[in-house]
């Protein structure tokens, strides 16, 4: 434990009975509400944008694009899904769909400026809100949990599928 009170790194907590499982109760209820808020929230930042098309066009600009198949595997996602949204992004002038240099039968989703501009205003308004959100917080207290998020989002236990870069799929909580 850290002299605040709260395991380190090296603490490990046996999961079983008592306060350990009202732990893990407490996390899972917060989890989900922080969800359900996420997902509500994201039609107030862009109309055009629900939370899942958000998380795509993100990802898409970190890899500097991906197959769709790629999107499903890593958010742990049905095809189909994928699909829907990606069609709703093409129709949207958001994504465009690029030939791979490197196999002429694969096609890889980019972004288009559109894309970039809409997801650029959308994370810009998403990061005022957590910092209005978390303004009274210490620098400790972010830095903690920040580390905690990229710790349980790391688990190697992630969906089956999932690309093997260590990085749970964002949305999910299980």
């Amino acid at each position: 434990m850290t002299a605040a009170g709260t395991p380190d790194e090296t603490t490990t907590v046996p999961l079983g009975p008592g306060p350990v499982d009202a732990a893990v109760e407490t996390i899972h209820r917060e989890m989900t509400a922080f969800a359900r808020r996420a997902r509500a929230s994201a039609g107030r930042m862009h109309p055009q944008l629900s939370l899942v098309s958000y998380t795509l066009l993100g990802h898409l600009e970190e890899r500097d694009g991906r197959r769709a198949t790629d999107l499903a595997a890593h958010y742990a996602l049905d095809k189909s899904t994928v699909s829907r949204q990606v069609s709703a992004l093409q129709r949207a002038g958001l994504v465009e769909r690029r030939v791979d240099p490197d196999d002429h039968r694969v096609q890889v989703l980019h972004l288009t400026e559109a894309g970039r501009h809409i997801l650029g205003e959308v994370t810009e308004s998403r990061r005022a809100a957590f910092r209005e959100r978390l303004a009274g917080w210490p620098a400790e207290d972010l830095l903690r949990f920040a580390a905690y998020l990229e710790r349980y989002n790391a688990w190697p236990g992630g969906a089956p599928g999932e690309e093997g870069d260590g990085a749970a799929p964002r949305d999910t909580y299980g």
